[in-house]
């Protein structure tokens, strides 16, 4: 699963927020791969979706952190 609501987002603990930041960071690499690598990724919303999700997780986790 690629998108995460704010909603879901504001009620995970901390280490949830990091555990999936590093899932989605993952995820990102292996569709940059198969991006380099010429082939078409089988969800071409997939690739903006997770650099979104993975944009709100660490807009939140600064925010918390303040």
């Amino acid at each position: 699963m690629t998108y995460v609501s704010n909603r879901d987002i504001a009620s995970m603990s901390l280490d949830a927020l990091q555990a999936r930041l590093v899932e989605l960071q993952e995820e990102m690499l292996q569709l940059n791969a198969e991006k380099a690598l010429g082939g078409t990724p089988a969800n071409m919303g997939a690739y903006k979706a997770t650099s979104r999700s993975i944009a709100r997780i660490k807009t939140h986790l600064a925010q918390r952190a303040e």
